[in-house]
């Protein structure tokens, strides 16, 4: 199954649906429908407002077809009363021959810094498995970075690279844990 959904289109889709909700403090709407494929589309989107100011926004759409295949893609944002914000996305597939991707990423940012990484891993079908993952973050108090990426392949393993800057971008060394 090749079928790729628009994860940004997704989300602002289901986002629309959750904030039409009257509530003010929690607001839900969930639907599962048959679909022309032989099987079902569910649909979620939930809106929550804190005593604080907070909010949280977090919708999910999944879609089978009847033969074995399923797609999934959902979403999260967060925003604390005093500004900081989070946002996470993802999509998944899985198809009646067994194999399967995944992918998402997370991005997060307030007074501290911020941190964003990225991912995606798939399987074949005859269970071959490759995964790669990118995460980098900075400190809002020295400017310094890191940038780190990380892949794994059933033949070689996991290769990790890592590398810190200092906050005029020169690199310099990882501080230890």
């Amino acid at each position: 199954m090749k079928t790729a959904l628009s994860a940004t289109t997704l989300t602002f889709a289901l986002l629309a649906v959750g904030f039409a909700a009257t509530d003010a403090d929690a607001a839900s709407h969930r639907v599962v429908r048959p679909n022309a494929g032989g099987g079902a589309t569910a649909t979620t989107a939930v809106t929550r407002q804190g005593a604080q100011g907070g909010t949280r926004v977090r919708n999910r759409a999944t879609t089978t077809d009847g033969q074995g295949n399923a797609t999934t893609a959902g979403g999260a944002t967060t925003t604390g009363p005093r500004g900081a914000t989070a946002v996470r996305s993802g999509q998944a597939s899985r198809s009646a021959d067994g194999s399967a991707q995944r992918s998402g990423s997370f991005a997060a940012s307030g007074a501290k810094g911020n941190v964003e990484t990225s991912g995606s891993s798939s399987k074949s079908a005859d269970g071959t498995v490759d995964a790669n993952r990118s995460t980098s973050a900075t400190s809002a108090a020295t400017g310094n970075s890191v940038q780190s990426t990380a892949t794994y392949n059933q033949a070689t393993g996991v290769t990790r690279n890592t590398t810190c800057y200092d906050a005029s971008g020169a690199t310099m060394s990882c501080p230890s844990r």
